[in-house]
């Protein structure tokens, strides 16, 4: 019984690691909408395992390790296996420059500052009550939403259907590789983000995770799947608001 009770959290963060491998696999096969349904259940297996390690008091340094192992997959590889994607039709050209690679290969440097990310998050003890830089599932959501919104919202539609020229010509390799430093370096920014931590229950105290879920709410209301990343500019965005107060 002991046992089950040390090892079930950290059971569940390996139902984690197996979504988050299910859906690269299926992102590489261009199966975004399994991709999509993994990435849900692994930010569900992401927030249950830390619950279930403090209910049962089975809060371990194996765990704590185990966490990053698995977020490293479901949170650093698929999105920037996404942004791999995205960055695929442009080729190896650049301003008009042949380059000696593909650009697509660009897309991992998300990747490699989530996996930095993620080993400052277990070295940083402040980050109690809110995140130093975004976190990975956050950023997840960001890039791969905006990749899972091209393919519902504009490489689905038949006056779309040469998708990916219509992004060539309209947004450039320029924009994604701009969007892949951007997210690269809000992973280890000093921005203060706001976390689902409470550590009181007065409401004065919370009103930036109020404001964040009240608008969060109203965004994916109103722009349904292309909200999926507005929620998360959103959020950047209401963390700077609330610098001051995120302590």
């Amino acid at each position: 019984m002991n046992f089950i009770k040390n090892n079930l959290a950290n059971a569940i963060t390996l139902g984690n690691l197996f979504s988050g491998c299910i859906g690269a696999v299926h992102l590489i096969l261009g199966d975004y909408q399994t991709t999509a349904i993994c990435i849900i259940l692994s930010l569900i297996l992401d927030f249950f395992d830390g619950f279930v390690a403090r209910a049962l008091k089975a809060n371990s340094n194996l765990g704590t390790q185990l966490d990053s192992l698995a977020d490293m997959v479901s949170f650093g590889l698929i999105p920037g296996l996404a942004m791999f994607k995205m960055l695929e039709p442009f080729g190896n050209e650049l301003l008009g420059m042949q380059l000696p690679f593909e650009l697509k290969y660009f897309g991992f440097l998300i990747t490699l500052f989530s996996c930095l990310r993620l080993a400052i998050f277990n070295l940083d003890e402040e980050q109690k009550y809110y995140f130093k830089g975004l976190n990975t599932p956050s950023n997840t959501i960001l890039i791969f939403g905006i990749y899972y919104v091209l393919q519902t919202e504009i490489f689905s539609k038949p006056e779309n259907q040469f998708g990916t020229l219509h992004i060539s010509l309209n947004l450039g390799a320029e924009f994604w590789l701009l969007l892949t430093a951007i997210s690269s370096w809000l992973l280890i920014s000093p921005i203060k983000m706001i976390a689902m931590k409470f550590k009181s229950m007065k409401l004065q105290d919370n009103y930036p995770k109020l404001a964040l879920l009240i608008g969060a709410i109203l965004i994916l209301i109103i722009f349904k799947t292309v909200g999926i990343p507005l929620v998360i500019l959103y959020y950047i965005l209401i963390s700077l608001i609330f610098q001051k107060q995120l302590k």
